[in-house]
């Protein structure tokens, strides 16, 4: 699998240029049954972004590739070592750090709220977390039981993240997967879609009225 073309400049983030071009989005899905949505979401991304996607093995049980646009680009884990073969090929997970404008981890399970908390990186979605540039955004969307989002290890993690400058979608109140009623489910994909374009074109304005 071909992976993504370096960019010129690692924080080209957000510029404002004479031909302006769309944001690049880095959608990933970590291992919860909210990954059935993850094709939604990819839609919705796509029809405004160019996007590319990272799923972590886990994830792949619940996503239906079949939802995902015919062109859509999926990276696994096992796609982030297949391209090098020696000293200054390309890395992946470096690749795609360099490339996105803007990562957003929707579902991001317990398990995978607990590893970038820690810094843990091992597999192709927190390797990228762990290399980012935290000058970038990065929204996480998370999805769990109720038990598991009001157990205290979370509230931990989710300090731990929002002083590297995470921004968090909080789950909503509903129906859950395994029948229990209360707030852990991932926020629905339209409500994920609108925060991260408000965010962007916002950020966009205040840059053309700086004159950036």
């Amino acid at each position: 699998m071909a992976y993504p073309k370096s960019a010129n400049a690692e924080r080209e983030v957000m510029q404002v240029n004479n031909v302006q071009r769309k944001p690049r989005i880095l959608l990933a899905a970590s291992g919860s049954v909210a990954s059935i949505k993850f094709g939604n979401l990819y839609h919705s991304f796509a029809e405004w972004a160019d996007v590319r996607a990272v799923a972590t093995r886990a994830s792949l049980h619940f996503i239906d590739r079949a939802s995902l646009p015919k062109d859509a680009v999926l990276y696994t884990d096992e796609d982030e070592w297949t391209g090098w073969n020696k000293i200054g090929d390309s890395v992946l997970h470096i690749e795609l750090r360099r490339w996105a404008d803007i990562m957003v981890i929707a579902p991001l399970s317990a398990n995978t709220l607990g590893k970038i908390a820690g810094g843990l990186c091992d597999n192709l979605l927190t390797c990228v977390v762990r290399a980012w540039d935290y000058n970038k955004p990065l929204f996480v969307a998370p999805a769990m039981n109720t038990f598991m989002w009001t157990n205290p290890f979370t509230e931990r993690h989710l300090i731990a993240i929002d002083e590297l400058g995470i921004t968090l979608i909080p789950p909503v109140t509903k129906r859950l997967a395994c029948g229990d009623y209360g707030n852990g489910a991932m926020a629905e994909p339209s409500l994920i879609f609108s925060t991260v374009r408000l965010f962007y074109e916002s950020r966009m304005q205040q840059s053309a009225k700086n004159g950036e």
